[in-house]
């Protein structure tokens, strides 16, 4: 099931609060991004955001779950109305997160 562009939007009006969020179609659901850089996922109309020790510090309750079936255990943000919180969540993951890699030209 893929996720509802108005749930995607939604999540990325309540993260903007942490700098320029972009989201992105992935095999279906979406990417988030935040000044360049991925950050979460938004799959089935739920968001996970990338595991890290400034998130571990700054969630209310840490629940970990794959956002899809094989893949690694993301934090999985179920409080997702207070536009604050989450934009500090973001702000701080993204300061542990390294920039990507470039593009190579083919």
């Amino acid at each position: 099931m893929a996720s509802n562009t108005d749930f995607v939007q939604f999540i990325a009006d309540q993260c903007d609060g942490a700098g320029e969020i972009v989201t992105k179609k992935m095999f279906g659901d979406y990417g988030i991004y935040c000044d360049g850089k991925i950050f979460g996922l938004i799959c089935d109309d739920r968001f996970y955001l990338k595991p890290t020790e400034a998130g571990r510090q700054l969630l209310r309750a840490i629940e970990m779950r794959p956002p899809y079936e094989g893949a690694k255990d993301y934090f999985y943000i179920a409080d997702v109305d207070d536009r604050d919180y989450l934009s500090e969540i973001v702000r701080a993951t993204c300061k542990e997160l390294p920039m990507p890699k470039p593009k190579k030209n083919k």
